[in-house]
């Protein structure tokens, strides 16, 4: 769109704008602006959006936000977990992991409570991070193209910023799944596990943007929030039928994790399937070739999250978050993964049955007199 009013740099990390509407309201748009990197958030991203949704939060004229990200290929494709791994090995910047996780989940909280609708257009890879940021949208929209993930197994941490909170709305074992396999799901499962609420055509953005800057938004949020569920509903019926996804494909075989009462039994299940199915055989392999700390970390956080409210979970991840970047188990999947690229991590426990039950009690142990994020609300 023309009209679009721009706020910063367009060089910046994290672009603004501003798309003026009929009646005088405008529509605040926020673009993840690192297309090279996948849009993967750095903390001076996290800083820039925080700082624009308090800003925008308080601006009368600001009906409701936009958050997008740059290029055709990812909305978010995770966090900057290279910056972290410098961090883990050199010691500095000195206590880093915490400043980065404490940062990452305030946004995070900021955006589950704002207060205003906030559309997170959640095209391509939305992975780790990005899931974090649009667990907490609103209006979450996917498209043909998004491909969402947590694939913390994969590097020695756990499905984060919020995992806890929003894997336990997904049903019949689907959470549990999706931690332990880092399984890829398209729009179809994305709904499924009840991690979107609209799937439109990537190629409608313009087309949406311009029927929401033609609307008289009024100052009341919860109308709002009604009308643009309306117009984004509307897009959804227009889109083409997104392909059905693996999640629902393999609903029975994932609900049967039920069956098993431990840890090793549900792995133990899963390792055993034989499948010529693609989507499901990586997902196993995935699993198979994860991290075992890892594992143990997402089956007692899905556990231990039953009941709690969002700032407790987030207080409870931030904790693991913090611990994962002092055990080495992070760091090591990190330089297998992205750094050296080898592909073979010697994980310091490399079996289930190798994890002691004290080192992953660690994970939940009190860490601070006073909590950092206690002051969330």
């Amino acid at each position: 769109m023309d009209s679009l009013i721009p706020l910063n740099d367009t060089d910046s990390e994290v672009v603004y704008e501003l798309a003026p509407c009929s009646n005088g309201a405008k529509i605040g748009l926020a673009t993840l602006n690192v297309p090279k990197a996948l849009n993967a958030l750095n903390l001076n991203m996290i800083r820039l959006l925080d700082a624009q949704l308090k800003h925008w939060a308080n601006d009368d004229e600001v009906a409701l936000v936009v958050i997008k990200g740059a290029g055709e290929k990812a909305f978010c494709a995770g966090g900057d977990v290279v910056s972290l791994h410098s961090a883990m090995a050199t010691g500095e910047p000195q206590n880093y992991g915490q400043t980065f996780f404490t940062e990452e989940y305030r946004l995070d909280y900021a955006i589950h409570c704002y207060n205003k609708p906030v559309i997170v257009w959640g095209d391509g890879f939305i992975m780790g991070g990005g899931m974090g940021l649009m667990a907490g949208a609103s209006h979450r929209v996917v498209t043909e193209r998004s491909k969402l993930a947590m694939p913390e197994i994969t590097i020695g941490l756990y499905p984060d910023v919020g995992g806890s909170y929003f894997l336990q709305k997904a049903p019949d074992q689907v959470g549990l799944f999706l931690g332990l396999t880092g399984a890829i799901m398209n729009a179809d499962d994305a709904r499924h596990a009840a991690l979107a609420d609209h799937s439109i055509d990537s190629d409608k953005f313009d087309s949406v943007l311009a029927v929401l800057c033609e609307q008289n938004w009024g100052k009341t949020a919860g109308l709002n929030h009604d009308k643009l569920t309306q117009i984004l509903t509307k897009f959804d019926g227009e889109s083409k039928a997104m392909e059905k996804g693996g999640l629902r494909l393999h609903h029975n075989v994932i609900a049967k994790l039920a069956q098993y009462d431990t840890l090793a039994a549900k792995v133990d299940y899963l390792l055993s399937i034989q499948t010529e199915d693609k989507w499901l055989a990586r997902a196993i392999k995935t699993l198979q070739n994860g991290c075992p700390l890892s594992a143990h970390l997402v089956y007692q956080q899905l556990k231990r999250a039953q009941g709690l409210s969002l700032k407790a979970c987030f207080k409870m991840e931030l904790g693991m978050s913090v611990h994962c970047c002092e055990v080495g188990e992070f760091q090591e999947g990190v330089r297998a993964l992205l750094i050296d690229k080898d592909m073979t991590p010697k994980w310091q426990f490399p079996t289930l049955e190798s994890v002691p039950d004290d080192v992953v009690e660690q994970f939940f142990a009190p860490k601070w007199e006073k909590h950092p994020l206690e002051t969330l609300v």
